[in-house]
């Protein structure tokens, strides 16, 4: 189950996006260069590029206040996520383990941004199986503590396929109590005119 994955990648979609204009604001407001020097930084850019953030893997105080501030962030997603898909995991109705699709921050560091755990709906071959079925279905799907709007659909469609099963269990058990009642009542029908046959039976003897 995706735990609210669109609202989480368009929020880190939104503030990279925020981070990157700001970066290029601060940019344009520096002095440009003289054109006697691009040609050293671009030969320079690549490896000073993977240094730095060789450093900043090895020693994240060198990170700027924005950085710290988006690996914070990135940290709270990823382990809000990854506590979300284990709640998921744990349900009885879970039919494989937790996948996360991660994003690299400032630090070099991997974080996960969405997650999911595949989850069965099946229905079973009597309306009491499937009932159970669908009552595994919304236990795993509202195992975390905060169920995302996937999760909520999910066990709602499990809610239905368990309504319709129990109304054809209900139904099962009518037409047994049906059956069971007409047989009774065929019985007691047929003993009643058994009884009749012996009863003239008997005065026919009687009178003989």
């Amino acid at each position: 189950m995706e735990i609210s994955n669109n609202n989480l990648y368009s929020f880190n979609i939104d503030y990279f996006s925020r981070a990157k204009a700001q970066k290029e604001s601060q940019s344009n407001e520096q002095k440009v260069e003289p054109d006697t020097n691009a040609v050293e930084k671009n030969e320079s850019s690549t490896k000073s590029k993977y240094e730095e953030n060789q450093e900043k893997k090895e020693n994240p105080t060198k990170l700027t206040s924005d950085e710290k501030a988006e690996v914070f962030k990135l940290k709270a997603i990823d382990s809000k996520i990854k506590a979300h898909e284990m709640a998921h995991k744990s349900g009885p109705a879970a039919s494989g383990g937790a996948s996360f699709s991660y994003t690299k921050g400032p630090d070099g560091l991997m974080y996960a941004i969405a997650g999911e755990v595949p989850v069965e709906i099946k229905t079973g071959d009597t309306p009491q199986e499937t009932m159970s079925n669908m009552h595994d279905v919304i236990a795993t799907a509202l195992a975390p503590s905060d169920p995302s709007p996937q999760d909520l659909s999910i066990a709602s469609k499990a809610r239905v396929i368990m309504m319709k099963a129990q109304q054809e269990f209900t139904k099962e058990i009518h037409e047994q109590i049906t059956n069971s009642n007409e047989y009774t009542k065929n019985a007691k029908s047929e003993y009643e005119k058994n009884s009749n046959i012996q009863s003239l039976d008997k005065n026919s003897n009687i009178k003989s």
